[in-house]
């Protein structure tokens, strides 16, 4: 037991919360304002808060079978709402154009793989991310093998997870997402450092909210972006 305490914040309820807000964000930015990049730097605050709640998920979970079926079950549910919110023009071509659910799954297996010392399961995933059509590919692996190998050494985990987007501060000025400053653009994916607080400052809300809100509203809200561009 004494290998799944952790040193970062514990307050899960709160980061998930932050977390969908961010995600609803970005997606209502994705479909209804793309002009407006302001709306994907904040859905970047997202996947990490993600990848951060399915580490401490794994270590405290009593199951982690339950655990993967349920992410399982979610994501399948989801893709046909994924498909239908963000490319509704063309379904077929993009069946295994896979939500972020799937790259969740295969990123917690194989961090779940090398914490039980299973390297197949952990190779096996980095396979997968790199063969397979994932949304953020390895990324979500190299957050939840950060959180997870530094979860007693805070400071540490903050190091290494802020030099990962670094390489972000030299972005394309021909990037619509890019943070143009003067003659200089960042990558949007530099704002996934605004995630650092949350993660580890720790924080007492003592929100009580069911884990199946956090399950449910994707799917839900995919749904609900794709009925208002009907009537939009």
């Amino acid at each position: 037991m004494q290998e799944q305490r952790l040193k970062t914040n514990l307050d899960t309820n709160l980061i998930k919360l932050i977390a969908i807000i961010s995600m609803t964000v970005d997606h209502v930015g994705g479909a209804f304002f793309p002009e407006y990049p302001v709306f994907r730097w904040i859905g970047r605050i997202a996947f990490p808060l993600f990848c951060y709640c399915l580490t401490v998920g794994m270590l405290y979970t009593h199951d982690i079978k339950k655990y993967l079926l349920r992410l399982g079950a979610f994501a399948l549910i989801s893709q046909p709402f994924w498909i239908l919110a963000f490319n509704s023009d063309d379904i077929v071509g993009n069946i295994f154009n896979l939500n972020i659910f799937f790259t969740l799954i295969v990123s917690l297996l194989a961090t779940w793989g090398f914490k039980e010392k299973k390297w197949w399961l952990f190779i096996a995933g980095i396979i997968l991310l790199n063969v397979v059509n994932f949304d953020y590919a390895m990324t979500g692996l190299i957050l939840m093998m950060i959180f997870y190998l530094c979860r007693n050494k805070p400071w540490l985990g903050a190091i290494i997870y802020t030099l990962t987007y670094l390489p972000a501060l030299n972005g394309y000025m021909e990037d619509p997402l890019a943070l143009k400053i003067g003659g200089h653009a960042m990558g949007f994916e530099i704002f996934a450092l605004l995630a650092l607080p949350f993660i580890y400052i720790h924080t007492k809300s003592n929100l009580k909210i069911s884990k199946w809100f956090f399950y449910i509203y994707y799917p839900v809200h995919l749904f609900a972006i794709f009925l208002i561009q009907l009537f939009v």
